[in-house]
């Protein structure tokens, strides 16, 4: 691949390397995904508050408190876990549901000026991972929350640059996300002015369908009054149809200020939501006082993050696992990588079979499957190599479907194995079995093979 330097501190993209600039562009938003994904399942939602107000009474009760002032003190300590912890998952769930728009955005952004938008594939094989063109480059891992994870996190978000610099190599380079977005902004002013550069009869996942929703059961949590939070504003879900110049400037500039913020904390100059790069730095801000909190009460051998956080294993691999979770990891991987080769059969299919993966295949197998079967895998514990023990996470590793049969039928062939090993599954069978059949075939192939088998 050419190098691409770095021209007055913004990334040097030009009409010869746009198609290439733009596929970087949705590798790099798949590339988040998988880390975002770890942080999401290893936090415990809903810790058992009950369980957690009986420990830190006991505890008050020892270091000298009444009845009365321990028994209030610990509910207020245990709601601050119960709140933190919700809030948490929510806060990084809206940034994986936007994630995904971007994606989709990058990808309508290609098909209308080059078509093809590549997503199977595309999820990282190696682990720690790095988004492609970074300078510098930072490893990403698939990581329980912490302080360290969410730095990592702020590095992919910042609107700074790093502070290193390395030799630029590989793929286009770029200081910070927004400045590479920026680079292919001001190409797209430079030479795609008219319209005949963009094709608005080719497949792209357009707005008002609700393919991305923009709060769901995921994304709110409860505050100390009990009242909801929506993490995402009301318009964070929406979809740009790139028609023209105009539209696909409009795509990338939201993908931007969602991510680093347009010129303030904010994704918008609404302020109705954070962008991602503050959401992250305000989570970090908590996570650290929370964690202040409770050792100056209880000392500094109080590890509060174990009372809802999952302590599963950086860059777990299927291959770590015994048997029975290496089966439902399996699975897991699977339908996770089901989700890319629906994705992309979106911009291969006409509006009635996109809308029909989509709604019945994407948003079933994100939501519910996927969700389903990462929640499951946080029920196993195994012995590391290191003889330690960790609860097993799912991995998001990209499963090669082989040519024989369809994906659909290898993922309920593989189901039959993972509920043969682990009955605590079969309530998703009917799911599974309701999943649209979509064909690889009959894109990637480009043979004769319906979309939808």
């Amino acid at each position: 691949m050419q190098t691409h330097f770095l021209k007055s501190g913004i990334t040097d993209i030009t009409p010869d390397n746009m198609k290439e600039a733009l596929q970087q562009a949705i590798e790099i938003e798949i590339a988040t995904l998988p880390t975002y994904l770890s942080t999401y399942y290893s936090i415990n939602r809903t810790p058992k508050q009950p369980a957690l107000t009986a420990e830190f009474t006991e505890r008050l009760l020892a270091q000298g408190l009444t009845e009365q002032q321990a028994a209030t003190q610990a509910q207020e300590f245990s709601a601050k876990i119960m709140v933190f912890a919700n809030k948490a998952g929510a806060n990084v769930m809206s940034v994986l549901v936007e994630e995904m728009l971007h994606m989709s955005l990058a990808a309508n952004v290609k098909q209308a000026m080059f078509g093809d938008p590549e997503l199977i594939g595309k999820s990282p094989s190696v682990w720690p991972a790095y988004l492609a063109g970074h300078e510098p480059p930072f490893a990403i891992n698939r990581a329980k929350l912490s302080h360290e994870q969410l730095a990592t996190f702020l590095k992919i978000e910042s609107p700074e640059r790093l502070k290193a610099r390395t030799v630029k190599v590989g793929a286009i380079p770029y200081y910070t996300i927004g400045e590479f977005y920026q680079g292919i902004e001001d190409c797209i002013r430079d030479h795609y002015r008219d319209d005949k550069d963009y094709h608005a009869d080719r497949a792209q996942l357009i707005p008002d369908r609700g393919y991305y929703a923009q709060n769901n059961i995921d994304t709110i949590y409860y505050n100390k009054e009990h009242k909801p939070v929506y993490e995402n504003s009301a318009d964070a879900g929406n979809l740009i149809h790139v028609v023209d110049q105009a539209s696909a400037l409009k795509a990338l500039e939201t993908i931007v200020e969602q991510g680093e913020g347009a010129d303030c904390d904010f994704d918008d100059k609404s302020h109705n939501e954070l962008a991602h790069y503050y959401k992250f730095k305000q989570l970090q801000d908590e996570l650290k006082a929370i964690t202040l909190a409770f050792k100056k009460q209880f000392g500094d051998e109080m590890q509060v993050d174990k009372y809802f956080i999952h302590n599963i294993k950086d860059n777990a691999n299927t291959t770590d696992y015994p048997p029975a979770i290496a089966s439902v990891s399996t699975l897991t991987n699977a339908v996770y990588s089901y989700l890319f080769i629906m994705s992309q059969g979106c911009y291969h299919a006409d509006e009635h079979t996109q809308f029909e993966i989509f709604m019945f295949g994407i948003h079933k197998t994100m939501l519910w499957i996927l969700s389903s079967l990462c929640g499951e895998m946080t029920n196993f514990t195994y012995l590391g190599a290191d003889g330690k023990q960790y609860a097993a996470t799912a991995t998001y590793e990209e499963y090669q479907f082989s040519s024989a049969s369809s994906p659909k039928t290898q993922i309920i062939a593989l189901f039959n194995q993972a509920v043969g090993a682990y009955k605590g599954i079969a309530y998703i069978e009917q799911r599974i079995h309701d999943l649209p059949d979509v064909s690889q075939a009959g894109f990637l192939e480009k043979s004769n093979t319906p979309l939808m088998a």
